[in-house]
């Protein structure tokens, strides 16, 4: 019974972090379309929310000298990395395929597991990522823009492992005799990533006169600062911690499965707040994506049951290895996700 409200409670963490990862594309495009660079509008992210998480790091501290490599890998891959690779990535080939790529995640966590944990996996995990990368490939009507760039494959393929990285990291520390608080490998992951996008970004070079005014949101104009708060604290803050929480509480994999619906959300909400059309491959994809999640989290079985199919990775050392991410033009992962979608 406990083990069963754990997984539920897990479950629905991870679908408010999807939903708060999907928001931000939404909010982020008309800012972008405002003026703002999207590469300045993901450093305006990843730094606002940084600064919101800047006290938790403070009253955190003491991971600095107890879990170095966990605080520095998980800003790294999980914050700026995912957007680094994304946005390197959609500059040499479309943003449906570059989703796709990176949306593979799911697929290589469990490749993680099977290979490199050598844990088994049941076949139901494994289908249900399978029908929901198919199911995303769908919503973001991927044959619409194909083309081959190795370079901008083998870059979104760096947002993909980064994204990776994200579930895998979220799940170390969580047991063993000396457990990390999630809020403070957090907090400290948005200040390493801060850190490395403000040298990629140069956000000094930004026109900071458009926060001032307003963005359009299909023929509404809204202040553009309450646009930025919603992506800072809803589609980063919030969404971060949701997801992390939910890593701990479900598996990676199957997390990283139910993260595919943050793309479902993102075109939806452009649907009905940005007036972008929904054509009928993307429904019926986003069917598809949900049906995905359902048979991988329902096909996990219990924690407790001898040997588990989708494997927690043990804590211990973080090891070397983008939330997400929105279906929308100039959207980036990881916001995933951990993408980190803008």
């Amino acid at each position: 019974m406990q083990v069963s409200r754990r997984r539920s409670a897990g479950l629905g963490l991870a679908l408010a972090s999807a939903f708060a990862f999907g928001c931000s594309g939404v909010a982020a495009k008309p800012l972008i379309e405002a003026g703002i660079d999207p590469l300045e509008m993901v450093w305006l992210r990843v730094a606002g929310a940084a600064l919101v998480m800047l006290p938790l790091a403070w009253r955190h501290r003491g991971l600095v000298r107890r879990r170095p490599a966990l605080l520095a890998g998980f800003g790294l891959l999980a914050v700026a990395g995912v957007q680094a690779f994304y946005f390197a990535s959609i500059s040499r080939i479309p943003v449906g395929v570059a989703l796709l790529v990176e949306y593979l995640a799911p697929a290589l966590v469990l490749g993680w597991v099977r290979f490199v944990q050598r844990r088994r996996v049941t076949r139901g995990a494994a289908a249900g990522v399978v029908l929901a990368v198919a199911g995303l490939a769908c919503v973001v009507e991927v044959w619409s823009g194909l083309s081959f760039d190795a370079i901008g494959l083998t870059l979104a393929l760096g947002a993909a492992c980064c994204q990776v990285g994200y579930f895998v990291l979220s799940d170390h520390g969580s047991g063993g005799d000396d457990p990390v608080d999630p809020v403070g490998v957090i907090a400290y992951g948005l200040l390493v990533g801060a850190a490395v996008l403000t040298v990629i970004a140069r956000p000094w070079r930004m026109d900071w006169v458009v926060l001032a005014g307003g963005a359009e949101m299909d023929g509404t104009v809204v202040p553009a600062v309450a646009l930025l708060g919603w992506v800072v604290l809803v589609s980063t803050v919030l969404a971060y911690l949701t997801g992390v929480v939910a890593v701990r509480r479900l598996t990676p994999q199957v997390a990283g499965v139910v993260a595919c619906l943050e793309a479902v959300v993102a075109t939806v909400l452009a649907w009905v707040l940005l007036g972008e059309h929904l054509s009928a491959p993307q429904l019926v994809g986003g069917a598809m994506v949900l049906a995905g999640a359902f048979i991988a989290q329902s096909s996990t079985p219990k924690a407790d049951a001898g040997e588990v199919a989708s494997a927690v990775p043990p804590a211990g050392p973080v090891s070397a290895v983008g939330s997400g991410t929105a279906a929308v033009p100039g959207a980036g992962p990881g916001d995933t996700g951990p993408d980190a979608a803008p």
